[in-house]
């Protein structure tokens, strides 16, 4: 497995040519408006206005207003009634006072997507009120046909030491030119990797392999695995206070995993999974 060896704050968002920070943000799990605007200013400029649309986050998001060409404002759609689709991004796109989002991210897709709702989709961005289309998927085996078409410019896909099915299913089969922005999710395995109660008397069972001293991941941790793979564009972080955004963003200054670090999280991903 390749690692890089160079900074992992930065890079070209696939076939966007957007350039992005390499971790993103979520609104949806408490981090106040003032978090994303310390963090935007660390090169946190992926920003997600998902499922929760918390109203601190989108205080701070309007504060970022004149700075709009600097970051990618991405806005997810869960409908399944392509009616409902412009309905939807035009009310959130009113809430924060922007006249487009970047990404229009079609969420939760573990199938392909039907045709009416791509139809929907592409009439926002022939309208200008999206200039990118994505699509988020747990169902890992579908990204590699997604990548090798042109319907989506973004793909959201699981990825973390838990659950790392990813470097079988979708990173070796990525197109080596011209592929979408490759944007992973759940690099905590929803906080299962680093908590601390439950993932140690896991350990102390004589039945796992790993040791009773085997240290437990912090988030930083679980970022840093993410982003040691090249495949992935960002990684995205749902912090909950100023706290966890420091957390995350302690994964760009320490940069990508040696050898020994990912061996490690690889034994405690095995134990989180079960296996």
């Amino acid at each position: 497995m390749q690692t890089q060896t160079n900074t992992i704050e930065r890079r070209v968002l696939g076939r966007t040519g957007l350039e992005v920070g390499r971790l993103g943000i979520s609104s949806s799990y408490g981090v106040p408006g003032d978090a994303l605007e310390q963090a935007f200013e660390r090169g946190v400029n992926y920003i997600y206005w998902g499922s929760r649309r918390l109203a601190s986050f989108g205080a701070g998001l309007k504060r970022l207003g004149p700075q709009r060409d600097r970051f990618v404002l991405v806005i997810q759609s869960y409908t399944r009634m392509a009616s409902l689709m412009a309905w939807s991004l035009e009310r959130a796109l009113r809430e924060l006072r922007f006249d487009h989002t970047d990404v229009l991210l079609l969420g939760m897709w573990n199938k392909p997507v039907t045709p009416r709702i791509l139809d929907a989709a592409r009439e926002l961005k022939r309208r200008g009120l999206a200039r990118f289309l994505a699509v988020s998927t747990h169902q890992r085996t579908l990204v590699p046909s997604i990548a090798a078409g042109d319907d989506f410019d973004i793909v959201h896909f699981r990825y973390n030491a838990a659950h790392s099915g990813a470097e079988q299913d979708i990173f070796p089969h990525l197109p080596a030119v011209d592929r979408p922005g490759m944007v992973s999710f759940t690099a905590t395995s929803w906080g299962q990797l680093v908590g601390q109660a439950n993932l140690m008397a896991r350990i102390a069972n004589p039945s796992h392999p790993i040791p009773k001293g085997e240290r437990v991941p912090t988030a930083t941790d679980c970022y840093r695995f993410v982003l040691s793979r090249p495949e992935v564009d960002v990684c995205m972080t749902g912090p909950s206070d100023e706290a966890r955004m420091n957390e995350a963003l302690e994964a760009l200054t320490r940069g990508p995993m040696t050898e020994k670090e990912l061996a490690w999280m690889r034994r405690v991903g095995r134990v989180v999974a079960g296996k």
